[in-house]
């Protein structure tokens, strides 16, 4: 099954899938755009094309679990893209992954416009990668 991770932002949102098999995650990029209707036509268009079988988008819960403005938006963004794609969407718990992204951006070294181009595919990378050890264990 190809799984397609998304880390929504307001203005950035980074996408990765993984191999069939569900063995490695794949950066796919990051997708700049502020408008949701638009960024949804994107997301589906990039579903379609990486021929997923399954959206995990990433849920911004506050330290507490409890679920804030960005965790709502992204709830409702990931109801319609499932809707828009006809395709299962699970959400995922993704705190920490941008602490997680940006020490191994420092581990590489990465700094500047190359770093904020990145990161979001990197948190991507790391909720699908957290959600693959999930269904296997």
């Amino acid at each position: 099954m190809v799984i397609m991770a998304i880390d929504l932002g307001h203005v950035r949102t980074g996408v990765a899938v993984s191999d069939p098999m569900e063995m490695i995650a794949s950066p796919v990029g990051t997708v700049t755009e502020r408008k949701d209707t638009v960024l949804l036509e994107k997301l589906a268009a990039l579903a379609k094309e990486k021929n997923a079988d399954m959206l995990v988008v990433g849920l911004p819960r506050n330290m507490d679990g409890s679920c804030g403005e960005s965790a709502q938006r992204c709830q409702a963004l990931g109801e319609q893209l499932g809707q828009m794609t006809g395709l299962p969407v699970t959400f995922w718990d993704e705190r920490l992954t941008t602490v997680s992204a940006i020490g191994f951006l420092n581990q590489t070294d990465t700094r500047g416009k190359k770093r904020k181009a990145v990161i979001d595919t990197v948190s991507a990378v790391i909720i699908l990668e957290d959600f693959l050890r999930s269904r296997k264990g």
